[in-house]
């Protein structure tokens, strides 16, 4: 998401006769576009304001200007004000598309309303030049889990109508792109307004996209498992565009912990999902989040975490220590030692990393359709993705970005496939 927005706001300036450069020490105005969703990357903006700060003092007031963007903006605006005297603008992930006004102010502004609708109506759409692009089809959140701060920085749910989403992904689709990838903190909860003026579900968009000529693929993320329906699960089986990948975060695999963070469903309900996936769709590949040491996990919890990823097996999975976040429900309840959450994120990502060998390895000697998106750091080296969102390399004296080759895997590694055309 924060990777979209980021393009947003590029787009919002090249109309202003700005350049993107590569050193900050070139530019006359920087954007930090920051993310909340962790204590570590939170904390990493006030060190880059740090490291911005010393390039400012070299410069004049009018020629060099920073401006905070993002989620730590929203959560933190008037902090970063008094921490930080040195930046000038504070604009939250829903306003962004005031920047360019709000430059033209001589006032230091925070901008944190909550306008969805607004900002979408005011953004440029220009692809970033790559194959593949992200659209965002859905922004913020009503679950309220009691460890996340996606609510009080991105706001209520919110999604796009049909008729804008698919003019933003034609624009793209001319520009030369072959693959979207549909983004919301819930995406699957996607419920816009059809041209009918009837409420749409993700099924019936992915659907609609698919009929556009010359797009390729299709994806998803992040998703709720209390939101996947039995209309999207069928979709996976009869609609050839949309890749067999899906990001489906479980979070826990203790009923007990999924509970204290009001994640409303079960481990059972998660297999279940899973079960009818793999009915329909027998050849899916699953990935997952995962949050070692919430308040009052115990080793038994832990052990039906690991229980649970031993039975269902992912491709690939994100697993991260319990990290406090301001003004969450679980903030002041952190009580596991951290030295237990070091212990058990180790084994439980020593797990994870075994079955993504396993799913990797399983490919070797057989034929699959790659998109290849750019040039490798060898020469003649090109790197693609397989429709399972794995990251696949060859050697060809041809240029291959922009196509779909059909591919022999050589070999794998950890993270990646070897190829030959």
């Amino acid at each position: 998401m924060n990777v979209y927005d980021s393009n947003r706001i590029l787009d919002l300036f090249k109309n202003k006769n700005y350049e993107r450069v590569e050193d900050p020490k070139d530019a006359n105005l920087v954007v930090l576009n920051t993310c909340h969703i962790r204590e570590k990357a939170a904390e990493k903006v006030y060190s880059d304001i740090g490291r911005i700060d010393k390039i400012k003092k070299n410069k004049s007031k009018e020629d060099y200007k920073l401006v905070i963007a993002g989620c730590v903006a929203q959560a933190e605006g008037k902090e970063i004000k008094k921490r930080a005297p040195s930046v000038d603008f504070v604009v939250g992930p829903q306003s962004y598309h005031n920047l360019p006004d709000m430059l033209d102010s001589s006032d230091k502004i925070v901008s944190d309303e909550f306008t969805q609708n607004e900002k979408f109506k005011n953004l440029l759409y220009n692809s970033a030049g790559g194959v593949s692009e992200f659209v965002s089809i859905q922004e913020g959140c009503d679950k309220f889990c009691s460890f996340c701060v996606v609510p009080y920085t991105r706001g209520p749910e919110f999604s796009r109508p049909v008729s804008d989403i698919i003019i933003e992904i034609e624009k793209y689709v001319t520009q030369g792109v072959k693959e979207i990838i549909f983004l919301g903190q819930n995406v699957n909860a996607y419920h816009g307004i059809g041209i009918d003026g009837k409420s749409k579900d993700l099924a019936y968009l992915v659907n609609k996209v698919s009929e556009i000529e010359n797009l390729s693929r299709i994806r998803y993320m992040t998703s709720h498992p209390i939101d996947m329906t039995d209309s999207l699960i069928k979709v996976h089986k009869t609609n050839h565009k949309l890749m067999p990948f899906l990001h489906l975060p479980i979070q826990s695999g203790s009923d007990k912990i999924l509970k204290d963070m009001n994640r409303k469903h079960t481990v059972d309900s998660y297999k279940e999902i899973v079960n009818k996936l793999r009915n329909e769709r027998p050849d899916i590949a699953l990935s997952s989040d995962f949050i070692v040491g919430y308040p009052n996990e115990t080793d038994r919890d832990f052990e039906e975490t690991m229980k649970f990823v031993d039975d269902v097996e992912f491709v690939i999975a994100y697993s991260f220590m319990y990290s406090q976040r301001p003004g969450t429900p679980a903030q002041k309840k952190d009580n596991v030692p951290l030295a237990d959450k070091k212990a058990r994120l180790s084994a439980l990502q020593s797990l994870l990393k075994e079955q993504q060998k396993k799913f990797n390895k399983s490919f070797v000697g057989s034929n699959m359709e790659i998109l290849f998106e750019k040039k490798g750091r060898y020469q003649d080296q090109y790197i693609g993705r397989s429709i399972y969102n794995q990251s696949v390399f060859t050697k060809n004296n041809k240029n291959l970005i922009s196509t779909i080759k059909k591919v022999k895997i050589l070999s794998s590694t950890d993270f990646a496939l070897e190829s030959s055309i």
